[in-house]
């Protein structure tokens, strides 16, 4: 079993002998962990032979802002794409950055000053890796298609459409999606044969909320469907007894006012808050749509389950950091969870036309990362990697319905140490 630890000393570059990273300490806004993770692959890219990585510009959308579709801060949204060739000329994949979300006003206008808010904050050039790369010994069934990756900047998973005047804040996710999938099928995508929507954590959770807009924008004999990574965020109660992870996206609902751009079917028998939760969502989406998600998501165990706010005494946070430092009630805890994660998508794996991949590892992201989405000891559910189990279900080679046994079992895991 690989584990990734993150800290900030230690050098990185034995991340594919040794299977070990270090790279930043997490903390305890909703954010720090997504940034501990974030880090770990940027340091991950820079003690790489830049020779073998595919490295792709940011480009703005430079027509955005005159539709009001602008990040936090007002400035221009953007993306990286590279280009298919091959068979994959008139194959678009779309990839949604996440980036956790932003639930008052304060962190709102924080986040202003991050890439997560302003395309000026954002890297210029970005490493396609993963589902991303373009070498089909990494990517064996994407390698080839359009690849983009659209920015985040609006904290709130692509989706509000409001503003703040008095703070000069932009809640416009929703906007920057429209103006994005204008560019990108001015650009060929309104030609694409085949495309899939796709999304990692808060980006995970988008690609749910726009899966079947998107579908609506192509062509009726286009094959579309989506990807959610990590985005199978749970209603889960904390280890206080609290409801944490729903404070958090009351927070987000209601500051960027998004009740109106949520799903009418679900509005209609739920509050707003449940309605950006993708256990209310899932089994009404039309479009097929492939759920990849740990059991024991890195994420939700340090920022929805045992979060500092929840852990006032600080016992949880060994176990928190580090899985193998938990005790037998912690364990339970966990396996909870797991159980609740897995009868939330039993209605939505009946349907023949989804997929499943949920493997009870500490992670967080896996279609991202080189190392947990195709390479020799990457993760496997039925003998299979996430890139083979993702492409058996697009490309209708084989039903891919894959729920792990509980931990410890696997031994596939590259799971997430932070200290």
């Amino acid at each position: 079993m690989t584990s990734v630890v993150v800290q900030f000393a230690a050098a990185i570059s034995c991340l594919w002998l040794c299977s070990v990273v270090c790279v930043a300490q997490s903390g305890s806004s909703s954010s720090n962990t997504e940034d501990a993770i974030w880090l770990m692959e940027s340091k991950l890219m820079a003690t790489s032979n830049s020779s073998q990585l595919l490295m792709v510009p940011l480009t703005l959308i430079q027509g955005a802002a005159s539709k009001g579709a602008v990040c936090l801060d007002g400035t221009l949204p953007g993306y990286h794409i590279h280009r298919g060739f091959g068979s994959g000329a008139n194959r678009w994949l779309i990839q949604l950055e996440g980036g956790g979300w932003c639930n008052t006003r304060r962190n709102c206008v924080f986040r202003k000053t991050t890439r997560r808010g302003s395309s000026n904050h954002m890297e210029k050039v970005l490493a396609f890796t993963g589902i991303l790369s373009n070498k089909a010994n990494e990517n064996p069934d994407f390698f080839n298609w359009n690849r983009v990756k659209l920015r985040y900047c609006d904290g709130a998973s692509f989706t509000g459409d409001s503003e703040d005047q008095s703070s000069q804040l932009y809640y416009r996710g929703q906007r920057i999606w429209q103006v994005a999938m204008e560019e990108l099928l001015s650009k060929g995508m309104q030609k694409a044969d085949q495309a899939l929507l796709s999304g990692c954590s808060a980006g995970g959770l988008a690609s749910i909320l726009h899966c079947d807009k998107f579908k609506g924008l192509l062509p009726g004999t286009t094959k579309v469907k989506c990807l959610s990574d990590a985005g199978l965020f749970m209603d889960a109660v904390d280890v206080s007894g609290g409801h944490s992870l729903r404070n958090m996206f009351q927070g987000v609902v209601t500051v960027q006012n998004l009740q109106k751009e949520l799903s009418t079917t679900c509005t209609k028998h739920l509050d707003p808050t449940s309605c950006f939760f993708p256990q209310n969502l899932v089994s009404e989406i039309k479009t097929p749509m492939f759920l990849l998600n740990a059991a024991y998501d890195a994420w939700q165990v340090q920022e929805s389950l045992a979060p500092p706010s929840a852990d006032r005494t600080g016992s949880w946070k060994p176990c928190t950091s580090d899985h193998s430092r938990c005790n037998s009630s912690q364990i339970q805890f966990f396996q909870d969870f797991r159980s609740k994660m897995v009868n939330v998508v039993k209605s939505f794996s009946a349907s023949t036309q989804n997929g499943l991949f949920i493997n009870s590892c500490f992670a967080h992201c896996q279609s991202e990362r080189q190392d947990t989405w195709f390479a020799p000891d990457s993760p496997k559910l039925n003998g299979k990697t996430v890139a083979e189990s993702v492409g058996d279900w697009y490309f209708d080679r084989k039903a891919v319905k894959a729920i792990d046994c509980p931990y410890p079992c696997d031994k596939t895991c590259h799971n997430l140490i932070f200290k």
